[in-house]
C-alpha cells in the first residue's frame, strides 16, 4: 500500500531583518568608539599673549622651534641646528619678488629651549632679515 505524500517542499528562506539589525549595531558602534582627530605635523604648544590681529600679511618667513630643539624654515626641517646653516636656510627663503622686506615669524614651542630661539634670531640677522615677530596663541579663558 502505497500512502500519498502531498507535501511540497518548501524553499528555506532568509530572514534579512535580524542581520540588518546586528549590521546598524556594529556599524553605531564603530561610529561612536572612532576618533576623530586632526593630524599635524608637528606639535607646538605656542606661550599666550593678548594681542590684536593684524589683517595685512606681509611676506613672512615662518620658522618653527620644537621643543626638542628642531627648527624647520618654511615647514623644511634645518639639518643641522648651527646658526650659519638656518642662516642659509632663511636666505633661501627669502622671495625677491614679494616687494615688501620679509618678517621672520618664530613659532616656538612653549618648552623649547631659549638657545634654540636666540639662534634663530642671530641666524636671520646673519640673513640681513631684521624683521622678527614672534607668533603666540591667544590664552584660554
Amino acid at each position: 500500500m502505497r500512502f500519498r505524500t502531498d507535501r511540497r517542499t518548501e524553499e528555506p528562506e532568509i530572514n534579512l531583518i535580524p542581520m540588518i539589525d546586528v549590521l546598524l549595531v556594529i556599524i553605531i558602534f564603530l561610529m561612536l568608539t572612532t576618533t576623530y582627530s586632526k593630524f599635524s605635523g608637528l606639535e607646538l604648544n605656542l606661550p599666550t599673549a593678548e594681542v590684536e590681529n593684524n589683517a595685512a600679511k606681509p611676506n613672512e618667513i615662518n620658522v618653527a622651534v620644537t621643543a626638542d630643539g628642531a627648527v624647520l624654515v618654511n615647514r623644511q626641517a634645518v639639518t643641522d641646528r648651527s646658526v650659519e646653516s638656518i642662516a642659509t636656510a632663511l636666505g633661501r627663503a627669502v622671495n625677491p619678488g614679494a616687494g615688501k622686506e620679509p618678517v621672520v615669524v618664530i613659532n616656538a614651542d612653549a618648552k623649547a629651549q631659549h638657545q634654540s630661539v636666540i639662534d634663530v634670531m642671530q641666524a636671520a640677522q646673519r640673513a640681513g632679515l631684521p624683521q622678527i615677530s614672534f607668533a603666540t596663541q591667544a590664552p584660554k579663558p
